[in-house]
């Protein structure tokens, strides 16, 4: 099996293993991004939208709205078990303007020119080749159409995250080689370089804090737990998981303050035109 074929297949079980979890209300940056995200693309009324890895509907949802009974959102994610969330949170907002697709975003089954308007909130850095899948959703977009992703900067989740990662050697976790996916892009600098390299134009990066204080360490770790951090959690052996939640979990206590632990949202917001 090559190394993209094991990429599409770790990503693909990590989404389909928390999708149930992933509406939660520790993760409440997911829908915030997604209203600011279509805010920033503002679709016209009656126009086709592209929504890569749409995971449970966030931004599809907001993208129905905005472009109206006559306008069309087309939302591709590789899990089944995203998609039937995404199809039921679709239904709940009595949308009826939402294609559903599983599709490798990589490999996008639609005509040249098809949409004019392409985003991916948080899920650029999951794919293996950024810089070909970018190239394939410039493909699908109307010259003069506007192609954005958001991505989290390296403060996000901090210092939470580090510590996560800096414990799970000690537990007997071989970590992957390179960096964690989401400092794959490693700047706002980086986002321009995509976009640019994709042979977008009018490119505009911007970094906006979305976070928010959680109750205690308790909702930090369904953070962890309904998120992609969940596949690194999962290769602590079962006899010393315990051990590893207690440890991680006593510096998390640490970092509250009296109102509630800070959760670090910084997001980068990219966007670029496709010229004519």
């Amino acid at each position: 099996m090559t190394t993209v074929e094991e990429n599409r297949r770790q990503v693909h079980r990590i989404f389909e293993q928390v999708a149930a979890d992933y509406d939660n209300p520790s993760t409440r940056f997911f829908p915030f991004c997604a209203d600011l995200l279509v805010n920033h693309v503002k679709p016209r009324p009656g126009t086709r939208v592209l929504d890569v890895a749409t995971g449970t509907g966030a931004v599809a949802v907001p993208l129905a709205q905005a472009v109206g009974p006559t306008g069309r959102v087309h939302a591709i994610d590789l899990s089944e078990r995203m998609l039937d969330r995404a199809e039921a949170n679709i239904r709940k907002m009595a949308l009826d303007n939402v294609d559903l697709h599983q599709m490798d975003a990589q490999c996008l089954d639609f005509r040249a020119g098809y949409f004019h308007t392409v985003v991916c909130s948080y899920g650029l850095f999951f794919l293996p080749d950024m810089q070909a899948a970018l190239r394939d959703w410039v493909r699908v977009l109307q010259a003069g159409g506007r192609l954005a992703f958001t991505s989290f900067e390296t403060t996000a989740f901090q210092p939470m995250l580090d510590n996560f990662i800096e414990c799970l050697p000690e537990f007997g976790v071989s970590l992957p080689e390179g960096t964690f996916s989401s400092h794959r892009i490693a700047s706002s600098g980086h986002c321009r370089e995509l976009l640019e390299e994709a042979g977008l134009v009018e490119v505009q990066v911007e970094n906006v804090q979305l976070g928010y204080h959680l109750r205690d360490e308790n909702d930090w770790w369904e953070v962890v737990t309904s998120t992609a951090m969940r596949a690194l959690l999962d290769q602590v052996p079962a006899d010393r998981l315990d051990a590893f939640r207690a440890q991680h979990l006593a510096f998390v206590a640490e970092q509250k303050s009296a109102d509630g632990l800070w959760l670090d949202v910084q997001t980068r917001f990219a966007s670029g035109v496709k010229p004519a």
